[in-house]
């Protein structure tokens, strides 16, 4: 009767939760686990690291307290991993150079279907010895954080599917879960094969937004940054709003710290991507309210891998403070690949006009828009090309790979669960089902060639200030930041949909703004900080800042054409003096490719220039050096001066409003100056020597 009463509710929860979408075959294998008795596996080595999780004991029961969804159970991890890269033994979990980790944790059941398996799913936090503070530790070469995911593989007889899927992700330049596959040993029985994975969370290293607080609901500071999913609700809770039946959460910022305000904006942004689907001006229309490439990327991922849950469950976006709503990570790619476990992971259908389910109307509405079919298409054709990720070779050879890595696991997977007797059968299935995919896509995918060599305007990155040197005066260095960019052509341009494209640093060109032909003009980190220190406005501000050590810093139009691309770095051969040391870095042509280190130098030059005249005769400064009186005589009327030393500071500023003036440089230091002739359309910089 128990047995019953079990398989009962785990049918019940599969079908509240995943209607039309499980096959009879996962009931099948659902009657299979509650009849099958499971032997007990002996770890003693392995090739992967080995983890191996101790739950506090209850005082009372003198058991392991038991892991629930909530709350969170205190436990002790260790992970042995030899640096080497040499084989782990069990016997090594007190040898302190062959930890990788050995610490305190918090761990809860995750996932919903696969929570009802006997094979659980685990999310974890590493913390602090005080069991309260949350711990950012590097884990098995991933970046610093503290929330982590034991991926069970449920519903995965390949044992590859969320693998691969996120490995493809990570090559299209997307963030998508970095993974380890390791060996788990709980309270000293040995679970099998997991994925040791990153959560999904805003992290400089992980999804790359703000992380917004409740007092952020004005201005710039209320447009991110944001993590939405679609996805089903947790038990005893609400989703935040809903779309056609679709639920969609907050994620970032929690539920229960989202402001009205908030919630009101994010929902009206992805009501306000609705409404203008079908429009194209460079005001309002879809592509200025959405990252093209991310949702282009987004959906290329889930349509290869024909993923059952696309657009409606584990469907996640996220948006930065300034930015554009994106489409992504993904996430939770099990039912892929033709997957027998689901009715919807089908070779030839589209999974945004699936019957079964296409979650909100503007997945499938984007396919009928007027342009986003082409660059759809356009970035189909090129990722499947030879040695590109999507190129069925490429994507065998990681399959391969990957099984030849976990080779030495399946089998003891197998002896503990008795699931994979059909991997090597399952595995050819992926295989077979990625060729057909590919051929049916391609075939179906339609045209690129309106889209195929869009015209791009010159636009160039000239100048980056990453790290600028702080004074007294100015000691923020953030504030000092800019991006110089420079119109090479012949033309005035128009900047209308001109975006930052890469998250870290968010900015988009308002409508009707221009740059004129030879002009540069400067996006700074702080306006006000940028008028005082180089004495005249930054064309606009963008959000949060640019990196200490490395960004790449791409100039797209509102389709996410790439214009420009500079990915800098903190290191050699950089030049290191623009790294805190009172140099920015500077293009040393503009004809040159900004992304080679040897076309950048550095340069102390503290004066900076939109607009400025280039006819040495229209101005004479004498004598030069100058040791008392500096005399200038300009062509044209002068209306003010300002002199700055070699540090930035502003040593003098003179209102003059004549073509004539004489200055008393008695006070000087010796040294180096500069000289900037402020006239009504424009200005012109010269160096004095003081003795």
């Amino acid at each position: 009767m128990s047995f019953l009463l079990s398989l009962f509710k785990i049918i019940k929860f599969m079908l509240k939760n995943h209607p039309n979408k499980f096959s009879i075959v996962s009931i099948i294998f659902l009657v299979f686990l509650q009849t099958k008795s499971f032997s007990q596996v002996q770890l003693t080595d392995s090739n992967l690291p080995i983890i191996i999780i101790n739950v506090d004991v209850d005082p009372i029961t003198n058991e392991p307290f038991a892991i629930t969804s909530d709350p969170k159970t205190l436990a002790t991890m260790k992970i042995i991993k030899r640096p080497d890269g040499s084989r782990n033994y069990l016997t090594d979990e007190n040898t302190t150079p062959f930890l990788n980790y050995n610490g305190r944790i918090k761990i809860d059941l995750r996932g919903s279907s696969s929570q009802e398996l006997p094979k659980k799913p685990y999310g974890f936090t590493t913390l602090k010895v005080d069991n309260v503070s949350n711990n950012n530790v590097s884990i098995l070469g991933m970046p610093s954080e503290n929330d982590w995911v034991l991926n069970s593989l449920a519903f995965d007889p390949s044992l590859i599917r969320d693998v691969l899927s996120y490995d493809m992700s990570r090559k299209l330049g997307n963030y998508a879960s970095r993974t380890e596959y390791c060996e788990v040993i709980l309270n000293g029985d040995y679970k099998g094969l997991y994925v040791l994975q990153e959560k999904i969370k805003a992290n400089e290293n992980r999804v790359n937004v703000s992380k917004i607080e409740k007092t952020d609901n004005t201005s710039i500071n209320l447009t991110g940054g944001y993590i939405t999913k679609s996805d089903r609700a947790n038990i005893g809770a609400s989703p935040t709003w809903i779309i056609e039946e679709t639920n969609f959460i907050h994620v970032l910022p929690k539920p229960e710290n989202a402001t009205v305000e908030q919630t009101e904006y994010i929902k009206g942004e992805f009501e306000r991507f609705g409404d203008n689907l079908y429009k194209y001006d460079l005001e309002n229309g879809f592509q200025t309210i959405i990252d093209v490439p991310s949702f282009v990327d987004f959906m290329l991922v889930n349509e290869l891998t024909s993923n059952a849950d696309a657009y409606q469950y584990s469907t996640f976006f996220h948006k930065d403070r300034g930015g554009k709503l994106r489409a992504g990570p993904i996430w939770d790619l099990n039912l892929t690949f033709g997957s027998t476990f689901t009715n919807s992971s089908d070779v030839d259908q589209w999974q945004f006009s699936n019957a079964n389910k296409t979650g909100p109307w503007f997945w499938a509405g984007l396919f009928d828009n007027r342009t986003f079919p082409c660059y759809f298409s356009r970035r189909w054709n090129e990722l499947i090309q030879p040695s590109k990720p999507f190129n069925l070779d490429v994507l065998s050879s990681f399959i391969d790979n990957t099984l030849s890595y976990i080779s030495e696991a399946i089998p003891r997977e197998n002896e503990r669960w008795g699931t994979l007797e059909n991997h090597a059968i399952d595995v050819v299935k992926i295989k077979a089902f990625l060729a057909e995919r590919i051929t049916w896509i391609t075939n179906n995918i339609g045209p690129y060639a309106n889209c195929s060599n869009v015209e791009v305007p010159p636009l160039v990155i000239t100048k980056l200030n990453y790290n600028p040197m702080t004074s007294v005066e100015f000691p923020i260095s953030s504030d000092l930041e800019f991006i110089a960019i420079k119109n090479t052509g012949t033309e005035t341009i128009n900047l209308s949909g001109v975006y930052l494209k890469q998250l870290g640093t968010s900015y988009q060109f308002p409508f009707n703004s221009t740059i004129d032909t030879n002009e540069t003009i400067y996006l700074s980190g702080n306006l006000n900080t940028f008028q005082r220190k180089y004495g005249f406005s930054a064309f606009g501000q963008y959000s949060r800042n640019l990196s200490n050590t490395s960004q790449n810093i791409v100039l797209a139009d509102s389709y996410g054409n790439v214009i420009d691309a500079v990915e800098y770095f903190d290191t050699t051969p950089w030049p290191v003096e623009a790294d805190g040391l009172g140099s920015y870095l500077q293009l040393v042509d503009t004809a040159l490719d900004n992304n080679v280190a040897s076309n950048w130098q550095s340069s102390s030059n503290v004066i900076l220039s939109n607009k400025s005249f280039q006819n040495s005769s229209s101005i004479k400064l004498y004598p030069n050096p100058v040791t008392n009186a500096l005399f200038i005589q300009s062509v044209k009327s002068i209306e003010s001066i300002k002199v700055y030393n070699t540090f930035g500071s502003l040593v003098q500023n003179s209102l003059v409003n004549s073509d004539t003036f004489k200055m008393d440089l008695s006070s000087y230091s010796n040294g180096i100056y500069f000289i900037t002739v402020y006239y009504d359309n424009g200005f012109m910089t010269r160096k004095i020597i003081k003795k």
